[in-house]
């Protein structure tokens, strides 16, 4: 208070706000005028602007009169400009340096802070301004006095060739096809300075008419500093609080974007980066990074960020591998692009780092070689993938960057599950791609199977099955017993055949849990996707479910096994799990299914629907897992092949490899008519298509 006091306000000022020039005034900086030179009216010849660049070119005149005027320097210069013949497109005509140019550079990037003021009568009216210029001498002349001199030597050099420089004009060149730029090389390219400077050289000067500060022209423009209107309605920015209004005069200091050094196009600071949506945020850190535990990608977010959202988003862009998220390939790959190295389309490229992605979900080793064969690809496409999520290890291949995220995989188990069905889908389509054979689905057994194999006959195969279902048919009649009193009514009939039975080949225990990653057997690290058998079990209860729940899981698991089986008749137990993951995986969260579904449940469903076990007998050296040794067939689907079936699943009941015209010869025999080879395709095709 004490301050104000002995600061009394003298006079208070109307302050106006012009409008007219909002946008087209500009404010010129001068050099320090030489003794030769005044800014005056007869100075000004010529004037051009750019005006996207903000860019200004003045030529002046100089006053070669002016007793501090060199004359033989000026001379000097205009000969080695212009050299000694004139003509209209000589700089200096008058053979004198008599004007000299100057181009002008942003003194400020951002304006808004300034404006012009104008006070008159006990007002005072701004107007912003829209750009500070500040004008340089330009010394192009310089630049065409070098290449007069160079065309000069030039000339007397080629006086003095011969006549056979012509012969010598004649060179070999070499052409060469340029590869197709990439969406980064093309990025490099336009944030070059060689882009920029030609991008301004293809802007064209727009030539201005230039008017005197005494001039009619000059002084009708002068009036536009002033407001036009001098009420409250067009000065509505004026009226704010005296906190406000300084803050609009005086804004606080913010160092702009253009200050700042240009970083690369693929590089954004974290602040710059907490500005976008939370989809864009985790989808540039993915891309930038390609694997990355759930707590670094929480951490990277900041704090008070949902991970609910965060989990929503994630898997939009990424696969869980091993417990960590790794970027999709088409993220990295997008549409329409193709290798830097090779040029291979970007489709390619997905499929061949989905198979490496995938391979890291079986084992924490890759060979490159491997990768390659199966591929096709490059070994410069197939290093890039390998180093996206993995390190090199001398004499052992690439190991994942990351250890198992066993923290995530606990807490996170219904996301682990869906990634699970996801990478299943996955496997499907890169065995249709790559006719992908056994040892590439699973890792290789440390123990090799023994080099010669067994040669045994088809009626030893038969014997030794029988003599193995003899071992164990009390426990499985003892399950059987159990299985009808679960699923019959008290008033079933307690009789039953057992010669009609298909004993199982192997047992089936009551508390087997469904595995429901195929291929997972004999995996050296016991990961599939990053998730332990143990933990990837979803029966909470051994398979059993609560008693109220049993009716609607059975009905809709009849359903999906009557719906598979009238659309392939006969399928491996390997094989329908696949596809019950597959239709798990299309069902939203929280359905009956994902209550759990166990191994024994799923098989005595089929054999409830009408389908028969057919026990065919595989070579005891098989490589084949359990359950692709299992093969289950609708008995009777109701069509016109039923009996052809049957009679071939009798077939393939005594021996797993049969001939063709064995298996002519018994359709014949059995149908009661001539079947030819076509009809015969046609039979195999239809009833064993997912089979064989």
């Amino acid at each position: 208070m004490a301050n104000e006091e002995d600061d009394p306000i003298i006079q208070e000022i109307d302050v106006f706000l012009a409008r007219s020039l909002l946008e087209k005034l500009y404010l010129f900086q001068y050099p320090i005028r030489p003794a030769s030179m005044t800014y005056d009216d007869v100075t000004h010849l010529s004037a051009k602007i750019k005006p996207k660049q903000q860019k200004v070119e003045l030529e002046m005149a100089i006053d070669t009169l002016n007793p501090n005027y060199c004359r033989s320097k000026g001379e000097q210069i205009a000969l080695n400009v212009d050299g000694t013949c004139t003509d209209e497109t000589s700089t200096y005509s008058s053979k004198l340096m008599d004007k000299q140019t100057f181009c002008s550079s942003q003194a400020a990037s951002n304006v808004s802070r300034y404006a012009a003021a104008v006070y008159k009568k006990g007002e005072l009216h701004l107007t912003p301004l829209h750009g500070i210029l500040q004008l340089r001498p330009s010394f192009t002349y310089l630049d065409k006095a070098d290449a007069k001199h160079r065309e000069r030597e030039a000339a007397n050099e080629g006086g003095d060739s011969s006549q056979d420089e012509a012969e010598d004009d004649v060179k070999q060149i070499t052409v060469r096809f340029s590869r197709p730029e990439t969406e980064q090389a093309r990025q490099r390219r336009v944030q070059s300075y060689e882009f920029l400077q030609k991008r301004q050289a293809e802007e064209h000067w727009v030539h201005l008419h230039y008017y005197g500060l005494k001039d009619s022209r000059s002084e009708h423009e002068r009036q536009y500093l002033f407001s036009q209107g001098h009420g409250l309605a067009e000065n509505t920015e004026l009226i704010k609080s005296p906190s406000e209004y300084l803050m609009m005069l005086m804004p606080p200091s913010v160092e702009e974007e253009n200050d700042k050094p240009m970083a690369p196009s693929n590089v954004l600071s974290m602040a710059q980066l907490r500005t976008l949506p939370l989809a864009d945020q985790i989808k540039i850190l993915m891309k930038n990074v390609k694997v990355m535990p759930f707590a670094n990608l929480m951490s990277l977010l900041g704090s008070g960020t949902d991970p609910t959202a965060v989990l929503r988003c994630v898997q939009q862009v990424a696969l869980l591998v091993q417990g960590n998220w790794v970027v999709k390939s088409d993220v990295l790959y997008p549409k329409d692009t193709s290798s830097p190295h090779s040029g291979v389309p970007a489709e390619v490229l997905c499929r061949g780092r989905d198979f490496v992605m995938w391979k890291f979900t079986q084992d924490r080793w890759v060979v490159r070689k491997e990768v390659a064969a199966v591929t096709k690809l490059c070994p410069e496409d197939v290093k890039d993938f390998l180093e996206h999520m993995s390190v090199a290890r001398i004499n052992k291949g690439w190991e994942f960057m990351l250890p198992y995220d066993e923290d995530f995989v606990k807490k996170h188990p219904d996301i682990v599950q869906r990634q699970q069905m996801l990478w299943m889908g996955i496997q499907a389509k890169l065995e249709k791609v790559y006719n992908l054979l056994k040892e590439h689905l699973t890792p290789k057994k440390q123990e090799a199977q023994s080099a010669h194999p067994l040669l045994v006959s088809g009626e030893q195969r038969v014997n030794m099955a029988k003599a193995k279902v003899r071992q164990n048919y009390g426990q499985l009649e003892k399950e059987f017993q159990k299985q009808k009193a679960e699923m019959k009514s008290n008033d079933t009939s307690a009789k039953t055949d057992v010669a009609n039975i298909r004993i199982k080949e192997e047992p089936v225990s009551v508390e087997e849990p469904m595995d429901t990653s195929a291929h997972s057997e004999g995996l050296n690290n016991g990961l599939v996707n990053g998730l332990h058998p143990a933990q990837g079990s979803t029966d909470p209860v051994n398979g059993h479910l609560p008693g109220g729940c049993i009716d609607r899981v059975a009905q809709e698991l009849k359903a999906f096994v009557s719906s598979t089986f009238k659309k392939q008749f006969v399928l491996t137990l390997s094989e329908l799990k696949r596809l019950f993951n597959l239709h798990l995986a299309s069902l939203p969260p929280g359905h009956t299914l994902f209550s759990g579904i166990s191994d024994k449940m799923l098989q005595d469903m089929v054999l409830d629907t009408g389908c028969k076990q057919i026990l065919v007998p595989f070579p005891p050296q098989t490589a084949a897992s359990p359950d692709e040794l299992k093969v289950y067939a609708l008995w009777e689907a109701g069509d016109t092949y039923d009996q052809h079936r049957q009679v071939l699943l009798e077939i393939f009941s005594k021996n797993y490899r049969v001939r063709r015209n064995v298996i002519q010869n018994q359709l014949s025999q059995e149908c009661g008519e001539d079947l030819n080879k076509q009809e015969v395709d046609r039979v195999l095709k239809v009833s064993f298509c997912s089979l064989w």
